[in-house]
Parts: structure tokens; C-alpha cells; sequence
């Protein structure tokens, strides 16, 4: 047996038996880990009430190789980010960006990842009121996570030849080959979509973990979340929609 003791936050919580809970962290020394909190929803838990969905702190977990849960046995919670509750679109853009590392984050050491995380969880948070600000937040979260997770599309070059791509009105954006394509490559691959110039400028901030310079229209947004689905479909998801995308991409309708 062995103690880790590591940054975490908390991406799915469950109930277990009559007095225990089941979480599933992402770690930054271990990646995501399903651990076991013996006594947690008693009233009196060591655990305390805030260790609760998307809250952050310092886990120490006792590991044991062989085994797919481990025990945690204590976590100090620094940062418990209630604001994510406060509205529909805040919680469900934090859900959707837990559910997308809880897929496909490893189970070792991914600290940018961890970082990408945790930083789009903050944002969704401190998001303001107008409309569309948490699901910006969460858009722009998202495209980070992507791009730690080593499938960023190209935004800058052509995905084929490598070549230049000036910011133009709008570009040949192909799923499939995984960013923008030049005019000449755009002939060869099958391209997804055309991308307009803010579109493309937009998402080259998301995907460097920066905040876009001009804030998207209801329109652009749906548009950027509609991107965002079909690369996820075509280099993720096989196609699929993840459940927490659904009910995010609902709640937009």
C-alpha cells in the first residue's frame, strides 16, 4: 500500500451504501482516480460538508495497484466554487468540461491538463450575468482541455501542407484532417465547414487557455458549440455526444 497525497477536484460525486461516497477526482500527480470515502455523509464526516462537485483541494489517497478504487482518507478543500450552482448555464458548462476529462484523461500525471481544468472551471464560475458569459467561459474551457489532451485542431497553418493560412474572411476547416486548410489542400480534403476570420481568431485564444478578444454573439456561440461537438465526434467520441454535452447544449436552445 501506498499514500499519495496531491492536488485534486472533485468531477462526479455518488453515494454509496448508507453512510460512504464514491468520487472521481482528477489529480495532478495521478491523473483521474475513482476513490472511496468511508463515513462521508455522516453528519459528523471527517470530509466535512464541502467536499462536494468541482470543489478543489489537497486529496491523500491510500492506493493500493491491484485495486480500480481507492480509499481517500482525507481532503482539504481550498476552493469550493458555489457560483457553479448558482445558474443552469454555469453548472451545466462545468459538468460538460468534467465529463469531458472524466472520458478521456489518463491515470497518471497530466499537470496542463489538471491546470486546463481547474482554470475552466474558475472562469464558468466567475463568469458574469449577461447572457452568454458562462457559456463562453465554457466553450473557451472546453477548446483548452482539447488542446491538453494532444488533440488540438491547426488554426494558424494549413493541417495538410503545413503552409501559412492568412486570416481571411473565412477558411476551409476539415474535421477529419484536424484544422484549416489552404486553398490548394482545400481541393484534396473533404472540408467540414468554412470558418470565418473571428471564428478562427477566437478559437486560437480558446485553445491557448486566453479569453477570446471580442465576446461571440448568440448566434457565433452556437455556431462555436456546433464545432466544438463535431470535432469532438470525429477525434473523441466516435461520433458520439457525450450525456453532460447534451443536456449543455439543451439548455442553449
Amino acid at each position: 500500500m501506498a499514500f499519495l497525497v496531491t492536488d485534486a477536484v472533485v468531477l462526479h460525486a455518488l453515494d454509496y451504501l448508507e453512510t460512504s461516497r464514491i468520487y472521481r477526482l482528477l489529480t495532478r500527480e495521478a491523473g483521474v482516480q475513482s476513490v472511496l470515502a468511508r463515513g462521508a455523509r455522516r453528519p459528523r464526516s471527517r470530509f466535512g460538508s464541502a467536499v462536494d462537485l468541482f470543489a478543489e483541494g489537497e486529496a491523500q489517497l491510500s492506493v493500493r495497484p491491484t485495486r480500480d478504487l481507492q480509499t481517500l482518507t482525507a481532503f482539504d478543500v481550498t476552493r469550493a466554487r458555489p457560483h457553479l450552482a448558482a445558474s443552469l448555464e454555469r453548472f451545466t458548462g462545468a459538468a460538460m468540461l468534467a465529463e469531458l476529462a472524466l472520458c478521456f484523461a489518463r491515470d497518471d500525471a497530466q499537470p496542463l491538463l489538471y491546470d486546463a481544468v481547474r482554470s475552466g472551471l474558475d472562469a464558468i464560475a466567475a463568469a458574469d450575468d449577461a447572457p452568454g458569459a458562462a457559456r463562453e467561459a465554457a466553450l473557451a474551457g472546453a477548446w483548452h482541455v482539447v488542446a491538453q489532451l494532444g488533440f488540438a485542431p491547426t488554426v494558424d497553418v494549413c493541417c495538410s501542407c503545413r503552409a501559412v493560412v492568412p486570416l481571411a474572411d473565412r477558411v476551409p476547416f476539415s474535421h477529419p484532417a484536424g484544422g484549416v486548410l489552404c486553398d490548394v489542400c482545400a481541393r484534396l480534403e473533404r472540408a467540414s465547414r468554412s470558418l470565418p476570420a473571428s471564428a478562427r481568431h477566437a478559437l486560437g485564444h480558446w485553445l491557448r487557455g486566453h479569453p477570446a478578444p471580442v465576446p461571440a454573439g448568440e448566434l457565433d456561440a452556437r455556431a462555436h458549440q456546433r464545432l466544438l461537438r463535431e470535432f469532438l465526434g470525429e477525434h473523441l467520441t466516435e461520433g458520439r455526444t457525450t450525456r453532460a454535452f447534451q443536456v449543455w447544449e439543451r439548455g442553449m436552445a
